[in-house]
């Protein structure tokens, strides 16, 4: 039997976004539960290790942050939504750290130790050695807990959204979702005045990813089944250095060691970054990892080189002591040695079309972090501008929340999750095989480079999987694997629309029969056939509460 549960605010992810938002709501003394599919412990933001870009150079400027975002972006940045994020940057920053997150500074100065990526024209890279979202995931973990009007929820994996009529308007709202409690296995119900998805993106619908399991895109998939659009869903962003082991599928190596000087190699020992950009290494990531995919396929070889050798051990090892061990781990010593390295699925720069507040067009649903569409990133996302975004729609949202909650009548108590008529599967091999199937075509027709005849394939393959996996639904007991698969079939499907859409290659996007970019620049977005339409997003309106 189902359990209901109010709240306030209900927040659908625990990582950077999800936490730092139900913190600032908390301190304003609402009632907010906050739902991590595993652990508070685990997810993306966890895994992060570059940093938080802003501006904090006295060389440095908040015009020279937004030209090269903007350049990164390929044209597809919003530059209202560019400097509305980077802006507010130095003072989510100082945010953080009242709430007790410490930064590398550097010993000589007090100051922060800023560090360069690809794609940034300054040193701004705010960072804590080289495990940064471990750093922040703390903070805010910690933080979170000791707010007494926040209740966590560990174990809770998302089914749909809740919908009711508003009473005081002809609208569809969001009041709440079934959540599938997986330590009483069975599904509750949590009603809300305002729902906040913050569930991270969807790079495990490939085969090779950066990112921990928990990316399956659930928060695009309810969202999409309740009506809301989605966009730029074509643009999904390949780390061009993950460590390439059979057991180190997702071992990120930052592209801070880039920053530092590491170079990339082929076996033969030669460098070859300077043959695609004048940047050479510290060009933007779709360009390497390009680069990276065209000299492997050339060759015929499985991996390329990185290296960083030629820099002080000491110099290494204080930098990068995160990175050092992992490697260690694996055989590899990267103060002696190149280390093997491939590009894997990273980033999700799609996602839930949002406005400056992260309103969807459902009616008090809120979506902010990698699951959203700001127009921040546009064709392909700059390094460390995540967790800049992160932090910053984070605050914007509870502004917009905190502002309007008061006019939102209490939720209506809609019918209990009705399994009467499913059973337990004795047949969940068949998630195992849908799930390999679905990351790997996804791996091989809608990858680095595209095709239209690739996209096509992968287009007949999703209809067929999709099939399978709603009859599978619709009479089996729900489980996070195969919530996960259900979720990613959808969000494929949509990464496969998105990219037979573009009629050009441009940032992450690179298709063989359209090589050239189109002069106009064009957002591709998608509605769905039940589109809620509830809010006008409005790109120019600003939230006016302080930070």
């Amino acid at each position: 039997m189902s359990e209901y549960h109010r709240y306030d605010v209900l927040v659908v992810g625990s990582g950077a976004a999800g936490a730092s938002c139900a913190i600032r709501l908390a301190e304003r003394g609402y009632r907010v539960a906050v739902l991590s599919k595993s652990s508070l412990h685990s997810g993306s933001t966890w895994l992060a290790q570059g940093g938080v870009a802003a501006v904090f150079d006295s060389e440095d400027s908040i015009e020279a942050h937004i030209r090269d975002t903007l350049a990164a972006g390929a044209g597809l940045c919003h530059e209202e939504v560019v400097r509305f994020t980077v802006e507010h940057g130095p003072a989510v920053i100082q945010w953080l750290v009242e709430r007790g997150m410490n930064f590398t500074r550097d010993p000589a100065t007090g100051e922060f130790h800023l560090t360069r990526e690809g794609g940034h024209s300054h040193r701004r890279v705010l960072h804590s050695a080289d495990a940064t979202g471990k750093a922040v995931a703390e903070t805010l973990t910690d933080r979170l807990l000791a707010q007494p009007t926040v209740r966590a929820f560990e174990d809770h994996v998302i089914v749909d959204l809740i919908t009711q009529a508003d009473c005081n308007s002809r609208k569809i709202r969001c009041t709440g979702a079934y959540v599938l409690n997986r330590r009483a296995d069975r599904v509750d119900v949590f009603l809300a005045k305002a729902v906040v998805l913050a569930t991270g993106g969807a790079s495990r619908v490939y085969l090779y990813s950066s990112n921990p399991v928990e990316a399956s895109g659930d928060g695009i998939a309810v969202a999409w089944r309740q009506g809301c659009r989605v966009a730029n869903m074509e643009f999904n962003q390949f780390h061009p250095t993950c460590l390439y082991h059979p057991q180190a599928r997702s071992l990120l190596l930052t592209e801070a060691l880039r920053g530092e000087g590491a170079v990339l190699r082929l076996p033969s020992g030669e460098r070859f970054m300077d043959r695609f950009h004048p940047a050479a290494e510290l060009a933007p990531r779709d360009i390497v990892a390009r680069a990276i995919d065209h000299e492997m396929k050339r060759l015929g070889v499985d991996f390329v080189y990185l290296d960083i050798t030629h820099k002080p051990a000491e110099f290494v090892k204080s930098h990068f002591p995160n990175v050092y061990e992992q490697c260690l781990k694996y055989g590899f010593d990267i103060t002696r040695e190149p280390v093997p390295v491939v590009p894997a699925a990273h980033y999700t720069c799609g996602g839930i079309l949002t406005d400056l507040h992260g309103r969807t067009d459902l009616k008090n649903l809120y979506a902010i972090g990698e699951t959203a569409w700001t127009g921040l990133h546009g064709a392909n996302r700059m390094a460390s501008n995540s967790l800049l975004e992160c932090l910053v729609f984070a605050w914007s949202a509870a502004e917009h929340i905190d502002r309007v909650i008061d006019t939102i009548p209490e939720p209506a108590e809609p019918a209990p999750w009705d399994e009467s008529r499913v059973t337990y599967s004795d047949e969940d091999v068949v998630i195992s095989h849908n799930w390999d199937e679905l990351r790997r075509f996804m791996w091989d027709y809608v990858g680095i480079v595209r095709t239209r005849k690739r996209l096509e394939r992968a287009e007949h393959r999703i209809r067929l999987l999709q099939r399978e996996i709603q009859e599978y639904y619709s009479n089996y007991k729900v489980s996070r694997d195969l919530l996960e698969l259900r979720n990613l079939a959808l969000v494929a499907e949509l990464i496969i629309r998105s990219a037979m859409e573009r009629k050009e290659s441009r940032g992450l996007h690179y298709t063989l029969d359209y090589p050239d970019t189109s002069p106009i620049a064009r957002d591709t977005i998608l509605v769905p056939m039940n589109f809620a339409g509830q809010e006008v997003i409005v790109r120019c309106d600003p939230p006016s509460g302080h930070l």
